[in-house]
């Protein structure tokens, strides 16, 4: 992989030369030494980031920037800025969100042990005098105070923050010879991995916390020896495949953490595809590692921030390989996850169980999301309790799908309503606050049914899902199904046509309505609408302001067929 080895020594040139300007240069500055980020903030994590970046092309023969006294200096001074704001304890802060911070401490000495690992392995050929022995003295100095941190104090808020602390505490104790901290590290490893057999973890974010896990589980792996670690990440990559939008995006709609709804590419996974398709002989994530490089250069993204780890590697420098990952066509059930990902040609559709936006539907270059909203008591949304494979799903496994017929799903949810009844004794306060409310007992009644069958559709008007909706119980609520779509630049039908501006709506009352761009075209329909009722009560989630919406409205109880087809 030389040529993405030399993409990154460029871009981590570009890199430097961007950031250099934010250090703070004025030594009467209690902040000397620091990286601003850009919220204006100096503080470790980040100006360990940028150390991490410079000494990789500091350390580098084939860089611009080796052995440049420009970074030499720089380097010393941010060096000397975490030795200044490394708490007593050993531990970094966060300043945004935590202090005394082991988790945060792990992913800080994460960054710096590549450079620490280059500079111990390189240590003989460097006189006393030269500063890359000073580096290595202050960065083993940071590090081992760090992990002196970890191991006694320790703590942790989330689950991934487990592994980010044992990994490292069990890397640094096999570092640094001090086995007392890989003991440390089996506390946390005696809670057990939280990475099922789809290989999700708990916290389902495909777009981060995935990638972090998995590396926490190679690190452990590499640590202890026990293949099963690598079981874990390996499992995960496998699931990730199948998260890849036609775009080269990440899917993150079901994730539970800050990366839900964001727009991610794979770029962070290239080492752990690297790596375990390497040590591992799998032939698909080498192509993946070779797609993500071409999904940088397509978005005009920047190289992994891995220089360093890359120059530890020099094995993985040197593979070649040809291949690059073609989407095969696949349906796949998660169960445990509540989540159905199929690729079908040029369409990919996602269902997800408790997400009130329980639909995606995506050609590629324009993403149609469908929620059904409406106000019954406290409910808001039709959210699916239950999710249910059909036969073509049931046995689907990782690239295809088993079974009998096209891939499709029931889902089904129960909306009770209730109302409080009067205490049966007089409370002792007249403070509706302060009264035990959650001890009263309730009038159950009435409820709404709803069952929603999606399946894979192809017909003459091209390839796409039927959408059957039946819903029961009380009589005149009035819902809606909404169809937020995002990267059409017009939405028209054979009555009128409009420009998808972002943020704008409208509701369509009989016939098909199309989104559509200068290439593709999306159809949906047939259109109904026999309220005007779309922006719910208080508590309703609010249109897209990304999205151009189309609104279809009807009164419970209802049944209809919504046909979403791919037209071109």
């Amino acid at each position: 992989m030389r040529a993405h080895y030399l993409k990154m020594i460029k871009d981590s040139e570009s890199m430097v030369r961007k950031f250099l300007p934010e250090q703070v240069l004025d030594p009467e500055n209690e902040y000397f030494g620091g990286f601003r980020d850009p919220d204006g903030l100096i503080q470790a994590k980040f100006t360990i980031y940028r150390i991490n970046t410079m000494m990789g092309l500091y350390c580098n023969e084939e860089s611009s920037f080796y052995n440049s006294e420009q970074l030499e200096k720089s380097i010393f001074i941010a060096l000397d800025f975490l030795h200044r704001v490394q708490n007593e304890s050993g531990l970094f802060d966060y300043i945004d969100c935590n202090f005394n911070s082991a988790p945060d401490t792990a992913f800080c000495v994460k960054r710096l042990l590549p450079s620490w690992q280059w500079l111990e392995s390189h240590k003989n050929e460097y006189s006393p005098a030269d500063v890359k022995c000073v580096f290595y003295g202050k960065i083993s100095d940071i590090i081992s105070k760090a992990a002196d941190g970890m191991a006694v104090r320790g703590g942790f808020h989330t689950p991934n923050h487990r592994w980010a602390i044992a990994s490292i505490l069990m890397e640094c104790g096999k570092c640094f010879d001090r086995p007392e901290w890989g003991k440390a590290a089996r506390a946390y490893l005696n809670e057990g991995i939280d990475c099922n057999e789809d290989g999700e973890y708990a916290e389902k974010s495909a777009g981060n916390y995935n990638r972090i896990n998995n590396d926490a589980m190679i690190t452990i792996g590499d640590c202890t020896g026990d293949q099963a670690y690598y079981g874990h990440a390996i499992r995960n990559l496998r699931m990730m495949l199948t998260y890849i939008e036609p775009d080269g995006s990440i899917f993150t709609a079901n994730s539970t953490r800050q990366d839900n709804g964001c727009r991610i590419y794979p770029v962070d996974y290239y080492t752990e595809y690297l790596r375990m398709g390497h040590d591992f002989d799998i032939p698909e994530f080498l192509d993946m590692a070779n797609r993500i490089f071409q999904i940088i250069d397509e978005k005009k993204l920047e190289a992994p921030d891995y220089l360093m780890w890359m120059m530890n590697n020099q094995k993985l420098i040197d593979v070649e390989h040809e291949g690059s990952y073609v989407q095969p066509d696949f349906a796949c059930f998660y169960k445990d996850s509540g989540i159905s990902r199929t690729h079908s040609g040029a369409i990919t559709w996602t269902l997800l169980q408790g997400k009130s936006n329980f639909l995606y539907f995506t050609n590629g270059s324009m993403v149609i999301e469908m929620k059904l909203a409406g106000s019954f008591c406290e409910h808001r949304a039709f959210v699916p309790e239950k999710m249910e494979p059909n036969d073509a799903l049931k046995s689907s496994c990782y690239g295809k799908a088993s079974g009998k017929g096209r891939p499709g799903c029931l889902l089904s949810q129960t909306m009770h309503g209730w109302y409080y009844l009067p205490f049966d004794e007089k409370p002792d306060t007249t403070d509706w606050w302060k009264m035990d409310n959650a001890s009263r007992k309730k009038l159950h009644g009435p409820d709404i049914n709803f069952e929603v069958s999606v399946e894979e559709v192809s017909d003459e008007d091209g390839l796409g899902l039927d959408v059957r909706i039946k819903t029961g119980g009380v009589k005149s609520a009035p819902f809606r199904v909404e169809l937020a779509c995002s990267g059409a630049e017009r939405v028209f039908s054979d009555a009128f046509e409009v420009p998808a501006s972002p943020g704008s709506a409208v509701i369509v009352k009989s016939g098909f309505v199309s989104f559509a761009d200068s290439c593709s075209e999306i159809k949906v329909g047939p259109a109904f609408a026999e309220h005007r009722f779309t922006n719910g009560k208080f508590g309703s989630e609010k249109k897209s302001v990304t999205c151009v919406t189309v609104y279809f409205t009807d009164f419970i109880p209802f049944e209809r067929l919504i046909k979403i087809r791919n037209i071109r």
